[in-house]
């Protein structure tokens, strides 16, 4: 069974690394979780600081706002499409009752 652990916790993790100098092994038993899975959130969080785009769920505040603002700014380009498709067949309706 795979745990799923919080994005603030991943984050919380990930910052004894790389920024209060913890070793993966000592993070990982300070907060009971498995050493590989320390160092994949450390690099993470490194990537993401240096500026790179997460694949999957983003470790960092700052990649998680980005990602819910890209997320809202589909469903609004999904909406305006959808506007756009039925003012088009409004209007179409609309001239056709005039001729």
């Amino acid at each position: 069974m795979t745990k799923h652990f919080k994005p603030e916790f991943r984050q919380e993790v990930a910052e004894l690394v790389v920024d209060k100098g913890y070793s993966v092994r000592e993070a990982a038993e300070a907060m009971s979780v498995g050493r590989s899975t320390v160092d994949t959130w450390s690099k993470q969080l490194r990537k993401e600081r240096g500026g790179e785009a997460s694949l999957g769920m983003p470790i960092s505040e700052e990649q998680r706002k980005i990602k819910a603002l890209e997320r809202e700014v589909q469903q609004l380009k999904m909406e305006k499409d959808i506007l756009k498709k039925a003012t088009a067949l409004l209007m179409s309706d609309s001239m056709s009752g005039l001729r």
